[in-house]
């Protein structure tokens, strides 16, 4: 509540001002040589000192409350918005499989038969495919890559299709036996492939025989541009084997 101040005048005839606490407010026109004076000028700067210590106590105490306002305003504001994930780029569709090469593999392999990469495959300018009788995955079934009793390769020519490379028990082509075939029949195959853009696919096809044996090399396959066929290659993947028209000659025990 605002104090209400009054005026008068000193006994030495010097003008004051005081509030209703009898607290000078203004005494400048006492004379500054009468006792009056002296003590009113006393009483006036132990006032000034203690508004000054309850002005300080003030801002200290309202600078502490505004400091715990921000932090109940921090507290309780809403949580931060979750940065969102980067989105994957969605993959391309593949090509579909044109019809007649679809059928061309089912009637090479059976109707359980899947075209796993075809185009241009030797750059030779000519259509081909491969294809095979995958094996689901299963808990007991666990190998990585693509697992296949048997499969194919084959071209295009002159709108008919005909077989360049198979691989069932063994792997053989118009030829006979590819070199490094096992010379014991195979149950299944894992099969792998690289695609270069000049050479053309590179084919690894690696014999399984009952659990996976991680010491078991895969045998390379190319297109070969001097023998117009695929032919398998030697452990280093640079030279082309010959084939050979008996298994007891083609085999190799790949350890």
């Amino acid at each position: 509540m605002a104090r209400r101040a009054y005026s008068g005048y000193h006994a030495d005839g010097g003008k004051y001002l005081m509030d209703e606490s009898q607290t000078i407010l203004d005494c400048s026109a006492i004379s500054p040589c009468s006792p009056a004076s002296i003590e009113t000028k006393e009483r006036l700067g132990r006032c000034r000192i203690q508004v000054s210590r309850n002005r300080r106590i003030f801002l200290s105490m309202a600078a502490g409350s505004l400091a715990f306002a921000a932090i109940l305003l921090t507290g309780c504001g809403e949580e931060p918005t979750a940065k969102p994930a980067a989105e994957t780029p969605a993959k391309p569709a593949e090509p579909a499989v044109p019809e007649d090469m679809q059928a061309a593999a089912q009637n090479l392999l059976g109707k359980e038969t899947q075209i796993l990469v075809f185009g241009d495959l030797a750059k030779t300018g000519k259509q081909q495919f491969l294809a095979g009788n995958v094996v689901p995955k299963t808990p007991k079934n666990d190998i990585p890559g693509t697992i296949v009793t048997r499969a194919v390769l084959a071209e295009e020519a002159d709108g008919k299709w005909s077989e360049l490379l198979r691989c069932d028990e063994y792997l053989k082509n118009a030829k006979g036996y590819l070199a490094l075939t096992p010379l014991s029949a195979v149950a299944g195959w894992k099969v792998q492939y690289d695609q270069d853009p000049v050479k053309g696919i590179q084919l690894y096809f690696t014999p399984i025989k009952g659990p996976a044996d991680p010491h078991v090399l895969p045998i390379g396959i190319a297109w070969n541009p001097a023998t117009k066929r695929y032919q398998s290659l030697d452990l280093s993947y640079q030279h082309f084997l010959m084939e050979k028209p008996t298994l007891d000659t083609a085999r190799s025990v790949l350890r």
